[in-house]
């Protein structure tokens, strides 16, 4: 519960910063610590990788993609991890939850001790993939404005789209990745209906606004998701096999 609440206040204090500014182009003299300091240097750096390719903005996109994701790699390493060990002790974690399964106080606070012995046994810590996350967004966030409110970019093109407007087998792609990048977050986390849900919503949102905002911010999401799923494919969670005396009870 500390950990969903931690990711909730991300957001909202993610849709309160981003809500405070506007879309419109970004340019040096952008007032607000978030332009200044966050959008307008990505701005410029998608602009400066594009001249160095021919102007070619759609592959300066993808390349700043895939820097900002390789700077964030050891923080997205430490949430893969995180996620995979706690999936590793789901069938002890439900052991223990069958043995306490009264709800009365004392039970419950027998319960939540043991658990925190078993985290404590396998050096797992359930909060270590909320710092990754809240350091991930603001970036994530700023560099989804840079694209959007970049002006240069929205008069080029790259492949067969206008990266100002929007294309549908570009929408659909990032859909489809979308998808394949939740199935994967899914067999490591434990069973959740509304995980269930959300791979199946998350990816027709991203169709929807996909086909209603310009293919360069499409362009992002497929790169973005795709370099998720090699990460998640790679990097494989800490070896946690615990053993059948571990829901014997509690340590005197």
């Amino acid at each position: 519960m500390r950990k969903k609440a931690i990711v909730l206040f991300a957001l909202l204090a993610l849709v309160v910063l981003t809500g405070c500014t506007d879309m419109s182009d970004i340019t040096k003299d952008s007032p607000g610590i978030w332009n200044q300091w966050f959008v307008y240097p990505l701005s410029e750096l998608l602009i400066w990788v594009a001249k160095f390719f021919n102007d070619s903005y759609g592959l300066s996109i993808i390349i700043v993609t895939i820097i900002i994701r390789l700077v964030l790699l050891p923080l997205m390493i430490q949430q893969t991890k995180s996620s995979k060990a706690l999936q590793a002790l789901q069938p002890e974690l439900e052991k223990l939850r069958e043995k306490y399964s009264s709800k009365d106080q004392r039970t419950q606070q027998k319960l939540q001790q043991e658990t925190m012995e078993l985290f404590q046994k396998h050096g797992v810590n359930p909060l270590a993939g909320c710092l990754p996350i809240l350091i991930q967004m603001p970036i994530l966030v700023a560099f989804y404005h840079a694209i959007m409110r970049t002006a240069d970019i929205r008069t080029h093109t790259f492949l067969w789209f206008s990266l100002g407007s929007p294309d549908y087998i570009l929408a659909f792609v990032a859909g489809l990745t979308t998808f394949l990048q939740q199935k994967l977050i899914m067999r490591q986390a434990p069973p959740n209906p509304q995980m269930t849900m959300m791979l199946y919503v998350m990816p027709i949102l991203i169709i929807i606004f996909a086909i209603n905002f310009p293919s360069a911010l499409s362009l992002y999401w497929v790169i973005g998701n795709i370099f998720m799923i090699v990460q998640t494919l790679v990097i494989s969670g800490p070896k946690v096999q615990a053993d059948s005396n571990t829901t014997g009870g509690a340590k005197k």
